[in-house]
């Protein structure tokens, strides 16, 4: 295996919505390597760029992947690319072990739909591998303290882009 820091940083999107009361959608991860032996399970939307794939186009495919919605508008991109290293031992694991880290462009969605359009046990009407246990709505704010310490800078960064818009 290559030195991490020689790796590239694997180009994602990653995808804060807000529903009517200025919350944003989190969810409980199920079993992803990074979190073993961490009680930091909740996070944002996020997934990989596709080769030949516009971020914006990735944001709204990844977020209908992961959690079955569609209903939302585009409110704003974050004004630059965000980046996180792996953890060595994430590295080492083999599964992401060609990529350091991430790089992500951040996007803002306004939720218009119903409730029940949220689908994390199946999503996508069963078509994609189920990656959430659960979700909930969360101020924006709190979700640093939330996610997987090794992800906390990049959630610092999307508070300072979006934080007018969960007042």
């Amino acid at each position: 295996m290559a030195e991490k820091e020689n790796l590239p940083y694997r180009d994602c999107v990653g995808i804060c919505v807000f529903n009517k009361d200025n919350k944003v959608w989190i969810g409980n991860r199920l079993g992803a390597s990074e979190l073993e032996d961490s009680h930091y399970t909740w996070q944002m939307p996020q997934g990989g760029i596709d080769k030949g794939e516009e971020p914006l186009e990735a944001a709204l495919r990844e977020l209908y992947e992961e959690t079955s919605i569609k209903s939302v508008s585009l409110i704003r991109e974050a004004p630059q690319w965000l980046h996180y290293d792996f953890p060595d031992h994430v590295v080492k694991a083999g599964k992401i072990g060609k990529y350091r880290g991430q790089r992500q462009r951040w996007f803002a969605f306004r939720f218009k739909g119903e409730e029940s359009e949220i689908e994390v046990i199946n999503p996508g009407g069963g078509a994609h591998p189920q990656e959430f246990e659960g979700w909930r709505w969360e101020s924006l704010d709190r979700t640093p303290d939330l996610i997987v310490p090794f992800k906390r800078q990049v959630y610092l960064s999307v508070l300072d882009a979006f934080s007018d818009l969960a007042d």
